[in-house]
């Protein structure tokens, strides 16, 4: 099934042209989810974990980093003509990569660039991933008066054992002197983990999540290790350090929500735990949960993204467009004036439908016909009609206790909540007589 992160997903990609690209950034501007969400993606890294399964590239030498910021520069010159000066920013995301490994003063710059072109709503998202190895206090410091709202540490494990085994570099001061200096500049905090690595078991894991509840981050990620040697030949190397078994592993994740849980987080999603206060959680009460590339979001903060750097993904109303993977392709073509846009995807105004429909079922476990046939000026059954919308295949999961049916909605129980793509998928038109390949639903 599909795991629904884009609708369509990556997989329904296509060749897309620049002209295509630029129109679609054109017609964004009439769009009535007007709020720009910048991205910025930063593809190197000073040293590459065994596990990792991004677009990430050891470091070149610094005038390759400094020709790619400037590539970054150019980039952004070559789209913000094309938006409506009156619009807003609402968020901003650098990720890798390594975002933190580009010098300091340059991602001031990069802010700088955007937040001089455009007025922002009312607390605006300005966030950034972080690798805490490669950062004193000076450079948090440096990095906390860049004009960040919020902050993701890569933590991964607190076990020094478990990161010299996957070849990662932990922190280079302790995690609670870089909550002092983030806290005092009132800077949003999220700490992110992987569970599955070698040497970990769920005892050791708990511990780490025991450490992070102590330091109570605002958000707290669990992420499950994909073990994919096939696309990345480094995790080959994890295969001989012994990874743990699958039901170790789902001890983990039980055992690390269990605790978050009772320390007063709330899960969003089937990963994320927020405290009750957060505006993640309100969204999702209040079924206006949303996601995007970058992850979890609120309708606040993000509607249509705008992305730059190589791989970089645009997510638009009416269009995805992907750069290029390859990063001499990205520089040369920047610095000849072309936007360097490889694949994507056109929606037509059904299938915008869909997403809608999709998004909530999978972001929220609940979907409201009604409700969204209201906000995007249709009829409620004209919505249903352009979704696969079967009322007896429902029922059917009705019967089996994954979801609870009404007239105009569905909502899936919390026993049903590992089948929501099948669910999502039993809505989608694209998956009639579908020839993708897609992964395991669970």
């Amino acid at each position: 099934m599909p795991r629904y992160t884009s609708y369509p997903p990556a997989n329904y990609f296509a060749e897309l042209g620049e002209a295509d690209f630029k129109n679609a950034v054109l017609e964004s501007n009439e769009q009535k989810d007007s709020n720009l969400s910048f991205y910025i993606h930063f593809p190197y890294c000073p040293r590459l974990c065994h596990y990792c399964a991004c677009n990430s590239y050891a470091m070149p030498q610094t005038e390759n980093v400094e020709r790619y910021i400037d590539a970054l520069h150019k980039e952004i010159d070559m789209i913000l003509p094309l938006l409506n000066s009156e619009r807003k920013i609402s968020q901003i995301h650098y990720g890798g990569g390594t975002p933190t490994s580009m010098p300091l003063d340059a991602i001031k710059e990069l802010n700088q660039h955007l937040l001089s072109a455009f007025k922002t709503i009312e607390r605006p998202e300005i966030a950034i991933e972080c690798h805490p190895g490669y950062l004193d206090e000076n450079g948090w410091q440096t990095l906390a008066d860049a004009g960040f709202t919020r902050m993701s540490l890569g933590i991964q494990d607190f076990n020094a054992d478990v990161l010299k085994t996957v070849n990662r570099k932990p922190s280079l001061i302790p995690i609670n002197e870089v909550f002092k200096i983030l806290r005092q500049r009132n800077i949003k905090i999220n700490l992110d983990f992987l569970y599955g690595l070698p040497l970990q078991t769920p005892e050791s894991f708990y511990n780490t999540i025991s450490q992070a509840v102590a330091l109570a981050p605002d958000r707290l990620v669990t992420f499950s290790y994909a073990h994919v040697p096939w696309i990345k030949k480094a995790q080959l190397i994890l295969e001989k350090a012994g990874l743990p078994a699958p039901e170790n592993k789902e001890k983990m994740f039980d055992n690390a929500a269990q605790l978050l849980e009772k320390e007063g987080y709330v899960r969003i999603g089937m990963d994320h735990f927020v405290k009750s206060e957060d505006e993640l959680f309100e969204a999702l009460q209040n079924h206006r949960l949303h996601r995007n590339f970058q992850g979890y979001c609120t309708r606040r903060t993000t509607a249509q993204v705008y992305a730059f750097g190589v791989t970089g993904i645009s997510q638009l109303t009416a269009a995805y467009a992907q750069n290029t993977k390859v990063i001499d392709e990205y520089i040369s073509e920047v610095f000849s004036g072309k936007i360097p846009v490889r694949k994507g995807y056109k929606l037509d105004k059904n299938q915008q439908l869909v997403r809608e429909v999709i998004e909530s079922l999978m972001c929220n476990y609940y979907v409201d016909f009604k409700e969204i046939a209201e906000r995007l000026n249709v009829e409620t059954d004209f919505l249903k009609s352009v979704t696969t919308y079967n009322i007896d295949i429902l029922k059917n999961m009705q019967d089996d206790g994954i979801l609870e049916l009404n007239e105009n909605s569905i909502k899936i129980t919390a026993e049903g909540s590992p089948f929501v793509r099948n669910v999502a998928a039993s809505l989608d038109p694209l998956m009639k007589n579908t020839t993708k390949s897609f992964s395991k639903p669970i």
